[in-house]
């Protein structure tokens, strides 16, 4: 079992920064990979970025540039630069693990709005 802590988010103004941080706890030696995904209202849950245990990354087209996922063994920071409106969205961490299951957090929510 791993359990998925959450925090970071808000409101923020389009152009401006906000960080993410997700804190996994519980059998997390088998993790194998981290990530945060997002929904938007009437829209399907998205990857926004992953990071594995050897620190490849993998981003959406949209956050390419702008967002930077970091790790530290069960602990991942999404810096969010640049944000735009379209960046409104709950953000969901996930731990994937070795044999497939995945775990996720109870969201935050982020919006981007003057």
């Amino acid at each position: 079992q791993v359990q998925i802590v959450e925090s970071g988010g808000g409101l923020v103004q389009p152009g401006g920064s906000v960080t993410l941080s997700c804190v996994a706890s519980g059998d997390v030696s088998r993790i194998s990979e981290m990530a945060w995904y997002r929904q938007a209202p009437g829209k399907q849950r998205e990857l926004v970025a992953s990071v594995d245990n050897n620190g490849s990354t993998n981003y959406a087209d949209s956050v390419k540039g702008r967002f930077a996922i970091s790790r530290d063994y069960a602990k991942i920071t999404v810096q969010m630069n640049m944000v735009k409106p379209e960046d409104t969205a709950v953000y969901y961490c996930t731990a994937v693990m070795t044999w497939g299951d995945s775990y996720w957090g109870q969201g935050t929510q982020v919006t981007v709005s003057p």
